[in-house]
């Protein structure tokens, strides 16, 4: 079923997240902005909350969460635990909701329209899938480079 796939996929990818956040061996390494690198770790993990937070818990999961887009590129200097703290909630609000829909959940048209296009809730979980790599892999380079 692809409800188990996509808890198994975000679950690797948020525990990857996870790991890391807390490999930074500077935490206030993970606020840095350098030349053409215009997002910190620290932004795009907040980024990656929001969304998830968002486009999973409170359209799909009804958790009421209300998202401030603007403050995940805004806040600064969010202690590492509450960002460790914040990917292990999304996670269970994921397991939470995804066992909740059922095979006619995903042919149907997702909820919000995000790209001025309607799109299936299974598309659209395709790609918050791929969103969450490719925010992941800019973090992993980000600490990479600016972590020394």
């Amino acid at each position: 079923m692809l409800g188990n796939s996509l808890i198994e996929i975000f679950e690797r990818d948020l525990n990857r997240l996870k790991n890391e956040i807390s490999s930074y061996k500077n935490e206030n390494n993970l606020w840095l902005t350098d030349k053409a690198i215009s997002n910190s770790a620290g932004n795009l993990c907040l980024h990656l909350l929001g969304n998830l937070n968002h486009f999973i818990g409170a359209v799909l999961g009804n958790t009421g969460y209300v998202r401030e887009r603007e403050k995940e590129f805004t806040s600064k200097n969010v202690p590492r635990e509450k960002l460790i703290e914040g990917i292990e909630n999304v996670l269970e609000i994921i397991k939470r909701t995804i066992p909740k829909l059922n095979e006619d959940d995903y042919k149907k048209i997702y909820p919000v329209n995000v790209f001025q296009k309607e799109m299936t809730t299974e598309f659209f979980f395709i790609h918050l899938t791929t969103h969450l790599n490719y925010h992941l892999g800019q973090i992993n380079y980000h600490r990479r480079l600016l972590d020394n």
